[in-house]
């Protein structure tokens, strides 16, 4: 059975998405029966475009790169465009909402609507936006229930990295008490050059040259990206709700080059780590800068890549590592939500 998709907000990872959907078309149809037909794309700065028998993804693709607009695609009489996202939600005939719009991770808006919209009308999505997960989860989790929908969000911590999937169904049977992890690949890149003699200044500017850090790096430098990641890990993992504003936050804008070369001058390194600890039913987290030593787990963990380390009390600690951000890998975490949406479509009619 084909599953119809709407896209809420269609950027880099939207795209990515999409690409990989028509590079894999018959890969995906013939190994987990994931038929998927893109019928929308609403983007706040593109426009809108809607053909419930399916739009041609790869104009999409082109309408976008090339003109900047999805009002440029050319369907015919039997095209709607101009729908906003809400209408988009609401009178498209999508099954499953892919909601990657740009949105404000202080109040998760306008995601958090998307998501309860989509729920009330019976429709699933799968979203990379941390705002809904860590501001809203029980709420969302409790309507999607209620409404027997599907509520994917693999990407919000680690990207294509299964951080959230691997420990629920994996590691299933484990009681985890602890979760620390370098989240955030922007603050471990700046960490690294510093290590290699540059002063934080100079490590930021080459982390933005390179595209890890955005022009105002605010989020990544002061913790406020891996806080955020701590409050969905807290909520979904352990069970145990949290308020991001509840987790200790301290960024690296204050470690100096002079900290960093005499910690390794120790054998220590220092990191910015997300830490989760459960006791007696209750949690502590925090986000903070800390000097390590070298045959900590998480000490070798170098450049932009991401670590989480679990620590369970059958199989002992897991480790896991991989890349948190990247257009591809991101896209790969919505497929991932996909694929699972799809099997568990499957089930239900068994």
């Amino acid at each position: 059975m084909t599953t119809n998709i709407a896209f809420i907000g269609f950027g880099g990872v939207g795209q990515a998405l999409a690409e990989i959907l028509l590079e894999r078309e018959q890969s995906l149809q013939k190994q987990y029966g994931l038929d998927a037909k893109i019928v929308a794309v609403a983007d706040m700065m593109k426009g809108s475009v809607y053909h419930p028998d399916g739009l041609d993804v790869k104009e999409l693709i082109a309408c976008v790169r090339e003109k900047g607009s999805l009002e440029a695609y050319d369907g015919g009489a039997s095209v709607t465009k101009g729908l906003s996202s809400i209408d988009t939600i609401t009178q498209s005939n999508a099954d499953v909402i892919v909601e990657v719009t740009f949105t404000d991770v202080k109040t998760g808006e306008p995601a958090i609507t998307h998501c309860r919209t989509a729920f009330k009308h019976g429709k699933s999505v799968v979203t990379t936006n941390k705002g809904p997960v860590a501001l809203a989860y029980r709420e969302l989790a409790e309507m999607a229930d209620q409404n027997d929908v599907y509520f994917g969000f693999e990407g919000t911590v680690m990207s294509g990295t299964p951080a959230l999937r691997m420990p629920m169904e994996t590691l299933a049977g484990n009681t985890i008490t602890e979760i620390r992890g370098i989240l955030n690949g922007t603050t471990n890149y700046i960490l690294t050059e510093m290590e290699k003699g540059q002063s934080y200044e100079e490590a930021l500017q080459k982390a933005q040259q390179l595209g890890y850090a955005e022009a105002d790096p605010t989020s990544d430098v002061e913790g406020y990206d891996a806080r955020y990641k701590a409050a969905i890990l807290s909520n979904y993992i352990m069970g145990i709700p949290i308020a991001h504003t509840d987790v200790e936050c301290e960024g690296i804008s204050r470690i100096t080059l002079n900290q960093v070369q005499s910690a390794l001058k120790e054998g220590k390194r220092w990191k910015l780590l997300a830490s989760i600890k459960q006791e007696n039913g209750k949690v502590r987290a925090s986000v903070k800068p800390e000097c390590i030593e070298s045959n900590d787990p998480l000490a070798s963990v170098s450049g932009a890549t991401n670590a989480i380390l679990y620590e369970c009390d059958l199989s002992g600690p897991i480790l896991l590592t991989g890349a948190g951000a990247g257009l591809k890998e991101t896209g790969f975490s919505l497929l991932i939500d996909l694929i699972h949406y799809q099997k568990k479509k499957k089930l239900a009619k068994i």
